[in-house]
């Protein structure tokens, strides 16, 4: 569906993207990853063709994009794009008929989302007397309401507290399962993990790694151990054997050296805090950052610390 080769933009003396290429098919997530400041931003507004790039191609169903493509794309931006005094269903049928929407299909369409995102009854409010996490939603309806194929969202968890964080998750896997490609920047790694099908991780605008996340986290190995444990954890990070460890309120992440065993690390940490749950697995996308990239990692939304 959307090809992305080689894509390069650079301001002045800075070099923001260089040579990112990636691909989105039909009823895929796409987490396009990275630490704030890494190029995310940058790329999805040269794909949309909002930034002229200086290098390279993207295309759209084999074609490049045009005024012909634009309306196949849904487009949620990073900063707030909406009219605070305007109502919230007249912002709604504004932007649909935008889309190409007919005022009556823009009210059919915005009432089904409105009720969907739990915003029903509220269509006469003006859009500044809404929180930040609603205004989020209702500037989501408005890049969704013309039911494009495509959808590209920069930073859509932004302002959502952690029920609301769920419920975009779970519109996310309705539009995939109706066919739909999704394109979605986070800094989050966690979050990204859990959603995505597929990858494309920058750094200082440049593709680090990417690939499908089951391919990803299988290519590091599974030399992870996770512990879960009532107690004070902050012994872990100087245990023999253990490479890097990811420290959080009552678990924690133990990247282990290529010859240790994990049971020689469980019985380290078994006399000493009260263990409620060990698993050798995979690593995260977090600590798969921090091996590839070195330094300090994207913030992950579970409050972890590199030790």
């Amino acid at each position: 569906m959307l090809d992305v080769v080689d894509l390069t933009k650079r301001f002045t003396t800075t070099l923001a993207v260089d040579g990112v290429s990636f691909r989105v098919g039909r009823g895929e997530i796409f987490g396009l990853l990275g630490p704030n400041g890494a190029g995310k931003t940058t790329t999805i507004r040269m794909i949309l063709h909002i930034l002229e790039p200086d290098g390279g191609t993207v295309t759209y169903e084999g074609l490049p994009f045009s005024e012909a493509t634009r309306n196949m794309v849904g487009y949620l931006p990073e900063e707030r794009g909406l009219y605070k005094k305007s109502r919230l269903l007249d912002t709604l049928l504004y932007f649909g008929e935008l889309r190409g929407l007919s005022r009556n299909h823009a009210r059919e369409r915005a009432g089904a989302w409105l009720k969907r995102l739990d915003l029903h009854g509220q269509e006469q409010r003006r859009v500044e007397e809404f929180s930040k996490g609603n205004q989020q939603k209702v500037q989501f309806v408005a890049s969704v309401m013309h039911d494009p194929p495509l959808v590209i969202l920069d930073e859509p968890f932004s302002g959502l507290d952690p029920v609301n964080q769920l419920l975009f998750k779970d519109v996310f896997q309705e539009l995939k399962q109706q066919g739909k490609a999704i394109i979605f920047s986070t800094h989050q790694m966690d979050q990204a993990e859990r959603l995505s099908d597929s990858i494309c991780l920058i750094n200082k605008g440049r593709v680090v790694l990417g690939g499908p996340v089951r391919d990803v986290k299988k290519r590091y190995g599974k030399n992870t151990l996770h512990v879960e444990f009532d107690g004070d954890g902050a012994f872990m990070e100087n245990l023999a054997g253990v490479h890097r460890a990811l420290l959080y309120e009552r678990s924690a992440e133990l990247e282990l050296t290529s010859d240790t065993a994990p049971r020689a690390i469980i019985e380290q940490i078994n006399p000493r805090v009260d263990l409620r749950k060990v698993e050798l697995l995979e690593p995260s996308l977090h600590s798969i950052f921090l091996q590839v990239v070195g330094g300090p990692a994207p913030h992950n939304g579970e409050g972890g610390q590199t030790r």
